[in-house]
């Protein structure tokens, strides 16, 4: 199986011995406690997941302006996006100020458990000149109107950075415990299966006829004997599906329309950041760490609104160095059915094709349409899913 990126073995900072887990938590109780925002406690659930192997915790304001301006770490390691804890300035109370371990809350559950124990290295506060320069190289805007921007700008300028050792995986794990897996689950589901090329689907949409060929597609061209279907499960922008609609058109699909023992559906805990480029190189680092040997990059992954090009998530593959990934990209382009072929087609594949060869409906009318009751066409959506999203929206439109 593919390695873990940057290591030879998976490092997951969960505390799985449940006698040592209950003497952290109790140690943790009598810490100063900081209740951390969405992004952080994202963060700490993924390190515990293993999805951020090799890295031990949180980085510091060098180890975040090294990775924003050059896609390294000061040690020389591939990373693409900075992992950090910002918060407010108020909330660096003198207690917290003068400890060397700290508990972390989690502000997504109610009452607000602790999350992780944190060895705190520094406290820094970031200049605006250093925020800018991270905001900048991450989402490569500076409007406010980006929700990856509006997110990153909104916790606060003080940075805490040290390793961590996670006592939980926040909401999760409850909340979708037929879809939520760790790295090392999906490694070991891999080596279960005996799959030997794994072929990974980010999504945070639900899949419609085009996504559900492509990952066919990709299959095929790369001889998988999987595919892993890995959708994000949490914090997403205003009008996204939210994750349980979107888990279960997706379980439906495959259930109708794949061949058995073909698929693995899971989920991770990890809010979206919307970062285009530097996402889809941070996607392939932890599909690297749950085993996958390829990664679809799709046209304008990760991407909000026209921030970046439709390609720009595969270009920044090809300005990373030789070596820093294991993992391997499938190149994808816009895929849409065909009037002409009766199938769904990648669209540079059939230069000979005119936009009004292929069924096109946009996001705005596939919602006009599903809350009005009226069916999708059948070459854009299979009925099933258009069903499930249907009910949704219905169930939305009458809440007001």
């Amino acid at each position: 199986m593919i390695k873990p990126h940057g290591s030879d073995t998976l490092d997951s900072r969960f505390v799985a011995d449940d006698t040592r887990r209950a003497a952290l938590l109790k140690e943790a109780g009598g810490l100063p406690a900081l209740t951390v925002c969405s992004a952080a406690a994202a963060n700490a659930v993924m390190l515990g997941s293993g999805y951020f192997n090799p890295l031990t915790g949180y980085m510091n304001l060098a180890e975040a302006l090294a990775v924003a301006e050059g896609m390294r770490m000061p040690s020389g390691l591939f990373w693409p996006v900075p992992i950090l804890n910002v918060v407010r300035p108020e909330q660096i109370t003198e207690e917290i100020r003068a400890a060397k371990r700290i508990a972390l809350r989690d502000p997504n559950v109610e009452g607000n458990p602790i999350l992780a124990v944190m060895d705190v290295a520094a406290i820094e506060v970031m200049s605006d000149a250093q925020m800018t320069t991270l905001v900048e190289q991450i989402f490569r805007t500076q409007d406010r109107e980006h929700p990856g921007v509006a997110a990153f700008t909104s916790v606060g300028n003080t940075v805490l950075s040290g390793s961590i050792q996670v006592l939980n995986l926040s909401y999760f794990a409850n909340d979708f415990p037929e879809t939520f897996r760790t790295a090392g689950q999906i490694r070991d589901e891999i080596a279960r299966l005996g799959w030997q090329k794994v072929v990974a689907f980010q999504t945070r949409n639900p899949m419609h006829r085009a996504h559900e060929e492509l990952c066919k597609m990709a299959k095929e061209a790369v001889a998988a004997d999987g595919v892993l279907i890995h959708m994000l499960l949490g914090k997403l922008k205003k009008g996204d599906i939210p994750a349980d609609v979107r888990d279960a058109s997706i379980r439906k699909m495959v259930e109708l329309y794949f061949p058995p023992n073909t698929v693995m559906i899971t989920g991770y805990g990890f809010d979206m950041l919307y970062a285009g480029p530097r996402e889809a190189a941070l996607h392939a680092v932890f599909r690297q760490n749950c085993g996958c040997t390829h990664l679809i990059v799709g046209r304008d992954h990760a991407g909000v609104g026209k921030y970046y090009g439709p390609f720009d998530a595969q270009a920044i593959f090809d300005d990373i160095p030789a070596g820093s990934q294991e993992i391997e990209i499938f190149r994808a382009d816009h895929t849409a059915y065909s009037k002409k072929l009766n199938k769904v087609v990648m669209m540079r594949d059939h230069p000979d094709h005119q936009p009004a060869d292929y069924v096109f409906l946009s996001g705005t009318k596939v919602r006009e349409m599903l809350t009005a009751g009226e069916a999708l066409p059948e070459e854009f959506a299979r009925p099933e899913v258009a069903a499930i999203l249907a009910a949704h929206y219905q169930r939305e439109a009458a809440a007001g």
